[in-house]
């Protein structure tokens, strides 16, 4: 049975042979003309973002568009492709409106009329502030606030205002332990604490440690020359009105746990700062991310929250570590406890120094004393009923955790530490002298 309808259906076909080449040939043709129209019409356009051939670009720099306007403008042209019907088959008549990039042609777009003198590139860069007339050149600075500066700071140093030259030169101030809410400020001095009535005890005079040892340093080997008021060191309240009538350099500020400051302390620094004072920030936690140096670095940032004043490291060129700083042979930053050595990161205003701060723990190595030859530690204060001398002084907790908590306090390394300490309160002391003369209205 199978045999017989095979030979059957063979026959049938042999004699529907016009039937058979007609599909023949309608199937030849869908596969040559139905693919490449298929092919067509999914086609990617030609790249409109340029290069060597696209069609953005110019081959001058900045050069302007062609003057028209709208009314000059053709009528739009239409980019279809269609392919040509064949035999009215039903897949002979696709159109698309992809764009053939052999046959491709582009409207030319509306633009506005622009001026007849195309503007250079040094003009379509966003302009940069400047000072007004009587302000200081490049800096941003007015005079108003040149003025404010030379106001605040022209007492601190006597004779040239050169920022050079400072062996010969005399100074006088008077520097602060700053007393923020919060936080163990005290951290590397002792006080001697007075009772104010109706206010409890609050620290008064500073005894002895960090701060008071390097005024001292500085006033005993700058022959006097030097004058830091290291006998009467006090505390101030980083909110106190005082800033702005005691007018100190800097205020230092230390400690080893977090710490978060009030609006009004933030307000305060940020006026104090403005007219030329400097916060130095010094963890007596050494290394990074400790409680202090995280709070430290934050809250100072709230201070001067201006994006354009970020931390900076400060280089090797800067005026502490060249030959122009009160010990040139400070070249690079002094390891400090536990040779810790961090780099020096500051915020700055004007260009200067508005913030500095230390991770490193200078403030208890500033706490050993040396002797007047500055190679050996200064250790009759150990002894029990020895009168203290008082930029001698000297923690005993220190004495006995050196060697097995605290290293690096060793008579030359305390040595650098206070020289670089010098160094750093010499460039406060002098840093706005340049800036403040070349405002020409004051």
């Amino acid at each position: 049975m199978e045999t017989n309808f095979v030979v059957k259906f063979i026959d049938k076909l042999r004699n529907s042979r016009d039937f058979t080449i007609s599909i023949l040939i309608h199937v030849i043709f869908v596969a040559i003309f139905g693919t490449t129209v298929l092919f067509q019409a999914v086609q990617e356009p030609p790249d409109f973002e340029g290069g060597s051939e696209g069609f953005v670009g110019s081959t001058e720099e900045n050069a302007p568009p062609p003057e028209t306007t709208p009314q000059e403008m053709p009528p739009t042209q239409d980019v279809s492709v269609t392919a040509t019907p064949v035999n009215n088959s039903p897949v002979s008549a696709i159109t698309t409106t992809a764009t053939s990039p052999s046959s491709f042609t582009m409207a030319q777009m509306v633009m506005a009329p622009v001026p007849t003198v195309a503007p250079s590139a040094s003009s379509m860069s966003a302009p940069k502030p400047s000072a007004p007339v009587g302000g200081v050149k490049g800096t941003g600075m007015t005079a108003a606030a040149a003025a404010g500066i030379k106001g605040f700071t022209g007492g601190w140093g006597k004779g040239s205002g050169s920022g050079t030259g400072t062996r010969s030169r005399e100074f006088e101030f008077t520097a602060y332990i700053g007393q923020y809410v919060g936080g163990d400020w005290d951290s590397t001095i002792s006080t001697v604490r007075r009772k104010t009535p109706g206010q409890g005890v609050e620290p008064d005079n500073i005894d002895n440690g960090s701060l008071p040892n390097l005024l001292a340093y500085i006033s005993e080997f700058s022959g006097g020359k030097i004058k830091t008021n290291y006998k009467n060191v006090r505390t101030i309240k980083l909110s106190s009105p005082d800033f702005f009538s005691l007018k100190p350099p800097f205020i230092f500020l230390t400690g080893s746990r977090d710490f978060v400051l009030t609006e009004p302390e933030v307000e305060n620094l940020r006026k104090y700062v403005s007219l030329g004072g400097a916060i130095w920030g010094d963890s007596s936690r050494p290394g990074r991310n400790s409680r202090f140096d995280i709070a430290f670095r934050r809250e100072m940032k709230r201070v001067l929250p201006d994006k354009d004043k970020e931390w900076e490291e400060l280089p090797l060129t800067h005026p502490v570590f060249t030959g122009h700083a009160y010990y040139p042979e400070v070249k690079d930053v002094p390891a400090g406890i536990n040779f810790y050595k961090e780099p020096v990161y500051c915020l700055k205003i004007y260009g200067e120094i508005a913030v500095i701060y230390t991770a490193n723990d200078y403030g208890d190595m500033w706490q050993f004393a040396l002797n007047t030859d500055r190679k050996s530690l200064y250790m009759e204060t150990l002894i029990p009923g020895n009168k203290r001398t008082p930029f001698l002084a000297q923690s005993q907790v220190l004495i006995w955790q050196r060697g097995r908590l605290i290293f690096n306090v060793e008579p030359p390394a305390i040595d650098l530490a206070f020289k670089f300490g010098v160094n750093m309160i010499i460039h406060l002391l002098t840093r706005w002298e340049s800036k403040t003369k070349s405002a020409t209205s004051l």
